[in-house]
């Protein structure tokens, strides 16, 4: 590879990594032309990028992004090295534990997700519990909207409700004889009380 190649190929690594905040680092090695074709497929499916990459030159494109110290990562850079973009924080992470239902690989080697960095394959159980920024907006809303169902259904009962008990306690108020003040009688014999 030339220099003007690596360059080129360092540059594209950076812009795959610019604006990502789910990136993981797999390790494809063993899988044959169909299963990594399969990989990908599958990968392209759910919105992952995936490039394979040169470990030197992935390292170097982390190095000069602003922002993130991706070092921590730099340590599993050996041997065949995947790496897979996503906008869902646990995609990349299910569907390397999908396949390998059926396979060996791919490997976790590192991610990066949420601003927290998972090395090892051991944390690829944990990288998929972890809900998606969208499950976790869902999850809000559907508790937001619990109390306020309520609250309307329970709007929507009382007026019926509030018009049956105006209703049982009007007649009530009607039937009652009005109070007045009694007029007290004379009695025979006796004067009037002078004013």
């Amino acid at each position: 590879m030339t220099k003007d190649q690596k360059v080129v190929a360092i540059q594209e690594i950076k812009d795959l990594l610019q604006d990502a905040k789910v990136v993981y680092v797999a390790d494809l090695d063993g899988l044959n032309a169909s299963k990594s074709s399969d990989f990908r497929r599958q990968a392209f499916k759910q919105n992952i990028k995936v490039k394979v990459v040169k470990n030197t030159l992935l390292q170097k494109a982390m190095e000069q992004i602003d922002g993130v110290d991706f070092s921590e990562m730099f340590q599993t850079f050996k041997g065949n090295s995947a790496l897979m973009i996503a906008e869902t924080a646990n995609a990349p992470a299910k569907l390397i534990k999908d396949f390998r239902k059926k396979e060996e690989k791919p490997a976790l080697k590192s991610a990066f997700v949420q601003e927290t960095f998972y090395v090892g394959d051991n944390n690829l159980d944990t990288l998929v519990n972890i809900k998606s920024r969208e499950e976790m907006i869902g999850e809000i809303i559907g508790l937001l909207q619990s109390p306020i169902q309520r609250v309307v259904s329970a709007l929507q009962n009382k007026p019926e409700t509030v018009e049956a008990k105006a209703e049982e306690a009007a007649p009530a108020v009607e039937e009652a004889p009005a109070t007045e003040t009694p007029e007290t009688p004379a009695v025979e014999g006796e004067a009037p009380a002078a004013e």
